[in-house]
């Protein structure tokens, strides 16, 4: 792939001395729920970096993050089930048609694993004797030290630089600076996988995007979207708001009360409003969804309003959706054929109920074609799959289409103004580096 956008002083596998080196490398295979693999798609966008690896006469050891088992409130970690590397191995194991081995180690009831153990050492040694065709470690949110402090951090990043010779990081959507993906890096020798490079290069294009550029966010809360959303409202050219961020903004510019929707988030709104007050950035979708219930798409229970017809202080029912004739406004639709830079980062509706404002704000967007569309990871590309399979099979080979695999590590990246912030990312240049110091 071509690396002549990403800065030199990032550590890429094309550089490393794989033959005959076991390879530790991460992934974000967080694509399993309850058990299953709800979309493939995280997994194999990192086939090719598994493929070089092999190829270069490595020899890997895969592990990733599944969920969130650790209790932030009581430290607790539960080993559910629901939440073990089974499923993506055999996945890859039908996929690649070669075999994958899963170490056993014990497991406490509240702590979790306490570290690596002797099944760990003793695959490896199988592993360098071909017997397997690679080890996928278990979660490594199950390991004590992964998220931990103190000893059991450390202990489990000594742990982990013991078993191999060279530590790929491919887990562009695991920004957090776990030992998984950023202590690791103080040991053995480390490098970009052929993902993060991808990730990285398409952020360099919302970072300094084309303009006019257009951003599209929705979140839950605004307590976890405000910081990336004032970045992203400085970059770009018009912003669209969806969800709870654009409930509380309604609220805030025009003094009404909807249902379901937090103080807080009314008053961090009405920050926004003033910021966009004379700039005028953000896009206003003039019809919405109004419901008296979240329990489903009743008939007789929901309907379509107009912004225009707010009444200040009246309370609303709960805005779970955007009609989809706010994509045919003409100040809206014009933003939005206009743009040359799309990025989206958002789910429209209340899901699995509400979803018509999703497909709408989608297939608004296909018939710009001009423009480079950029969507988030996680639900919205989720959503766009389910909502518009055609479309999604249709541009899946679309140089105007890219489709992150990590949308909040996006918003992050935008919020420390370079994908270099990323802690993760940034040790393995500060790898590189010492790497540098000592051998010359």
């Amino acid at each position: 792939m071509p690396t002549e956008n990403l800065d030199k002083r990032l550590p890429l596998i094309q550089e490393a001395d794989l033959d005959g080196k076991v390879v530790l490398v991460r992934f974000d295979h967080n694509v399993v729920k309850k058990g299953a693999i709800k979309d493939p798609y995280r997994i194999d966008k990192t086939l090719g970096t598994l493929y070089y690896i092999v190829d270069r006469g490595g020899r890997p050891v895969l592990m990733t993050h599944i969920g969130r088992p650790k209790d932030k409130k009581t430290g607790k970690i539960t080993c559910n089930p629901h939440d073990s590397v089974e499923p993506i191995v055999e996945y890859l194991r039908r996929k690649l048609h070669t075999d994958f081995y899963v170490p056993q180690c014990e497991m406490d009831r509240e702590l979790g694993i306490a570290g690596l153990c002797d099944d760990v050492h003793n695959a490896i040694e199988d592993l360098k004797r071909r017997k397997i065709g690679g080890i996928y470690l278990p979660n490594t949110r199950w390991f004590r030290g992964e998220e931990g402090e103190g000893f059991f951090r450390d202990n489990f990043a000594v742990q982990l630089s013991d078993l191999a010779d060279v530590y790929v990081n491919d887990a562009f959507g695991s920004w957090q600076p776990h030992v998984s993906t950023y202590d690791i890096t103080k040991f053995i020798p480390s490098y970009a996988g052929f993902l993060m490079q991808q990730e990285i290069e398409n952020l360099n294009n919302v970072m300094a995007p084309e303009r006019p550029f257009l951003a599209v966010i929705a979140g839950s809360k605004y307590d976890t979207k405000i910081g990336p959303l004032y970045a992203i409202y400085e970059k770009a050219d018009h912003l669209i708001l969806g969800g709870v961020l654009y409930n509380g903004y309604l609220c805030a510019r025009y003094g009404i009360s909807i249902k379901g929707i937090a103080d807080e988030d009314v008053e961090a709104a009405r920050e926004l409003v003033g910021i966009d007050s004379g700039k005028n950035k953000i896009l206003e979708l003039p019809y919405i969804v109004e419901s008296d219930t979240m329990d489903g798409r009743i008939d007789g229970r929901y309907r379509t309003i107009s912004v225009n017809d707010f009444e200040r202080g009246k309370q609303y029912g709960y805005i779970l959706d955007i009609d989809p004739q706010s994509f045919i406004d003409g100040k809206v639709e014009e933003v939005i054929l206009g743009a040359q830079t799309i990025f989206v980062n958002a789910v429209m509706g209340y899901t699995p109920y509400f979803t018509e404002g999703s497909r709408a704000l989608d297939e608004t967007i296909d018939k710009n074609k001009t423009a480079l569309k950029m969507y988030g990871g996680g639900d919205t590309l989720q959503e766009f799959k389910n909502l518009c399979p055609g479309l999604y099979l249709s541009i899946l080979d679309n140089t105007k289409y890219y489709f992150f695999t990590g949308g909040g590590t996006v918003l992050t990246a935008i919020e420390k103004g370079s994908p270099y912030g990323l802690k993760p990312i940034r040790a393995l240049m500060e790898n590189k580096e010492r790497l540098g110091k000592t051998i010359s």
